[in-house]
C-alpha cells in the first residue's frame, strides 16, 4: 500500500475539488439540452419559421431561407407602400412573408436570434414570457400586431415558453435591425 504524504493528499484533494468545480456546470444544467430539444420542436411546429425566417426563391417556390433562421424583417429590404386593401381582402404580405399590411398598419417580424443588439440577446426569460402572455413588447411596451398569433401563443405553459427561449438563445445570432411598426395609412 502506498504512504500518502501531506504534501499527495493536499494534491489530490485539489484534484478532487476542481473535478467537482469543473463538473458542477454539467450537473447544473441538468435537463437543459432536453429544455433545448422541446424548445426546438415547438418552435418547428409552431410555425415561427414561417414568419421569422424570410423566404426566397427555391426551385419549387418560395421557401424560407435558413441562412437567416428567424431573424425576421430584413433589415435592407425597403418595401413600396402598403397596397389598399378592397372587398373582403384585409392583409397583404410582403414576398419575405416578413412584413404585413391591414387595418392595424404594417408590421414586420421581429428578430429571435439571440443577437444582443437587434434581436433578443438581452432578453430574460421574463421579459420573453411577459410579451407572449400579455401580447405587448417586453409586457409592457407596443402592442405585439398581426399576424402574430398571440391569442394562441399566450395558452403555452411556462415550461414551453422557457423551452423555447432557452432554444432560441441556441441558434445563431443573425445583426438584423427590423423596422418599428407603421400605422395605419390615413384613409
Amino acid at each position: 500500500m502506498m504512504k500518502l504524504t501531506a504534501e499527495t493528499s493536499l494534491l489530490l484533494a485539489l484534484a478532487a475539488a476542481s473535478t467537482v468545480a469543473l463538473l458542477a456546470p454539467v450537473v447544473a444544467l441538468g435537463n437543459e439540452p432536453a429544455k433545448v430539444a422541446r424548445g426546438k420542436y415547438l418552435v418547428t411546429t409552431s410555425g415561427c419559421n414561417d414568419c421569422h425566417t424570410p423566404w426566397k426563391m427555391g426551385a419549387n417556390g418560395p421557401e424560407p431561407d435558413y441562412s437567416r433562421m428567424l431573424s425576421g424583417h430584413p433589415e435592407k429590404m425597403e418595401l413600396p407602400p402598403a397596397p389598399k386593401l378592397v372587398g373582403p381582402w384585409v392583409m397583404a404580405a410582403a414576398a419575405t412573408n416578413t412584413a404585413w399590411s391591414g387595418p392595424w398598419g404594417v408590421s414586420y417580424t421581429a428578430n429571435l436570434t439571440p443577437d444582443a443588439e437587434t434581436g433578443l440577446g438581452k432578453w430574460t426569460l421574463r421579459n420573453f414570457v411577459d410579451t407572449i402572455r400579455t401580447g405587448r413588447h417586453m409586457g409592457r411596451g407596443r402592442p405585439i400586431l398581426p399576424p402574430m398569433p398571440i391569442p394562441m401563443y399566450k395558452n403555452f405553459s411556462d415550461e414551453d415558453l422557457e423551452a423555447i427561449y432557452t432554444y432560441l438563445r441556441t441558434i445563431p445570432a443573425v445583426s438584423n435591425k427590423v423596422p418599428e411598426p407603421l400605422p395605419p395609412a390615413s384613409q
